[in-house]
């Protein structure tokens, strides 16, 4: 594992960024503290058959009461950079109206304990936790949501401009306009099918109005958007494949970014006269929504293999937590997502293919020719863990060579593909955030995805390091060790060397982080 991280190392370019990545409400709990105001998840989560066990996000991971333990833990494992989700329904309860002091303040406190400790802050606006109240007057099929996402953006502008370096305006709008709007397994719960694309149209305005919010504001961070990005791979030779897997990545990909990047809809969505007729995009729309962007953020997770008709399985990328082991096809569907042959997945039945990343940077590269620059906001994946309680010592061990495998090879592939001579040379590629810093509440998967370089235990609340944390830790370590790689990305976000303690000397119910990986 030494040997492999220095090899990562050497190919990080001078100034990337290295960082993780969590969401409000996936870590925070807290859900009725402080003035924080019920979120749309808050009640779908409550339901019951909802979130796989019915488990609760009521507690989680108790960030909003161990915060300092947690960039204690980010602060040793030496990262650059955190990208986290300020909690609407926190700092404005009602989705408009007053401002709730108290969740300012934590997100205050966060931000500048990140700064202190040389961690560079990028905010995420709207990671999926929508006001209840704004939920229940239609959520994002209400155009007014739009408006009100603009206002929290001045809101947050106005609290917090001085010190973020990077926002996040939406975070993954195929994801909340499929998994909530057309297929009713996520928040909201709403099953409308092809009448969702209404809700498609409005997150991306609300994109435009808070990054307009933001830029009027004057913040001094960077501004950008993150999509989640799936090659599409025809299942067959058969030429109804390829055009299955043309129309998915319409609907996947580039209904999302053809808009932001483009400044139109793909062709054959402005072509149709089957969507709901209150989708009618104005041109002063459009303005907003292709403004500029400082950085565009794209989720990478995995490629996905589409065949004509209902084949075995009819769910898009991500379903999988919603629909159990149960992944039939569907009589009549147009098209289904087919297994890769010979392919490791995940514990979430996602195919391992790092070689795909080099590919969704290529296409995004050859569709958009004025590409902003790129920063991988996402990336990583769930397995199962096991803690191994060490022989003779308290200490405890997280063997998850998997997930550090995953890692770098789609880091190493990135890099590798974005280099002089690589197949994506053009995509000025400037960091990846790795999914996640620990383990959380996956939404309607509730605890059965871990995805965390940290382990959680949701019973006492320990967090154990497992061996991609000490792996990622020797990563940055050793980049920051070589002087050829100066200045690194470290330098440019202020980060620190790993290993370093907190401002505050804090360790909390942290395992060990100092010692040398379980794996080494």
């Amino acid at each position: 594992m030494n040997a492999s991280a220095k090899d990562l190392a050497s190919l990080l370019p001078p100034g990337f960024t290295l960082g993780v990545a969590t969401s409000a409400f996936q870590i925070e709990g807290a859900l009725d503290e402080d003035g924080r105001g019920p979120s749309g998840w808050d009640v779908f989560a409550a339901k019951p058959g909802s979130i796989v066990e019915d488990h609760s996000p009521a507690v989680s991971c108790d960030h909003y009461h161990r915060m300092p333990e947690d960039v204690a833990l980010m602060k040793a494992l030496g990262i650059d950079s955190y990208r986290f989700s300020l909690s609407w329904s926190r700092i404005q309860p009602g989705g408009s109206g007053p401002v709730n002091p108290a969740g300012l303040d934590f997100y205050a406190r966060l931000i500048d304990l990140l700064l202190a400790n040389g961690i560079s802050p990028m905010a995420t606006l709207y990671h999926w936790d929508t006001p209840l109240p704004l939920d229940e007057a239609g959520g994002w099929m209400n155009r007014d949501t739009a408006y009100r996402l603009g206002d929290f953006a001045a809101i947050a502008a106005a609290a917090f401009g001085d010190r973020v370096t990077r926002w996040v305006t939406v975070n993954e709008p195929a994801t909340v306009t499929t998994n909530g709007y057309a297929l009713g397994m996520h928040a909201p719960g709403e099953a409308l099918m092809l009448k969702s694309l209404p809700s498609v149209h409005h997150q991306l305005l609300g994109h435009g109005l808070a990054l307009q919010a933001l830029r009027a504001a004057k913040v001094q961070g960077e501004i950008g958007i993150t999509n989640v990005y799936s090659p599409m791979v025809p299942a067959t030779a058969n030429p109804l494949d390829a055009v299955s897997a043309g129309l998915m990545d319409v609907a996947q990909n580039r209904l999302y970014a053809d808009p932001v990047l483009l400044g139109k809809y793909p062709d054959v969505i402005r072509a149709a006269t089957f969507f709901s007729s209150s989708f009618s995009p104005s041109s002063e729309d459009m303005e907003l929504i292709s403004q500029p962007l400082d950085f565009y953020g794209l989720n990478y997770y995995m490629p996905t293999r589409v065949g004509a008709g209902p084949g075995e399985g009819a769910v898009p990328p991500g379903m999988a937590e919603a629909m159990g082991d149960d992944l039939s096809g569907t009589p009549g569907a147009p098209f289904h997502i087919a297994p890769f042959p010979d392919t490791e997945t995940t514990a979430y039945g996602w195919p391992v293919k790092p070689e795909y990343m080099s590919v969704a940077l290529a296409e995004l590269a050859d569709r958009y020719p004025d590409l902003p620059p790129v920063y991988i906001t996402e990336g990583g994946a769930s397995f199962e863990d096991v803690v191994v309680q060490c022989v003779g010592s308290d200490r405890r061990m997280v063997p998850d060579e998997r997930r550090l495998r995953y890692l770098a090879d789609h880091i190493g592939t990135a890099l590798e593909a974005t280099r002089p001579g690589g197949a994506a040379e053009a995509v000025d590629l400037r960091g990846y955030y790795v999914w996640s810093f620990m383990d959380n509440f996956e939404w309607s998967a509730g605890y059965k995805q871990p995805f965390g370089l940290v382990h959680v235990d949701f019973d006492t609340q320990v967090r154990t390091p497992k061996a991609s944390y000490y792996w990622l830790q020797e990563v940055l370590a050793a980049r920051n060790a070589a002087p050829a790689a100066q200045p690194a990305g470290g330098q440019q976000d202020g980060a620190p060397a790993a290993g370093q303690q907190d401002a505050d000397g804090q360790n909390g119910g942290v395992a060990d982080v100092g010692e040398p990986s379980p794996a080494g």
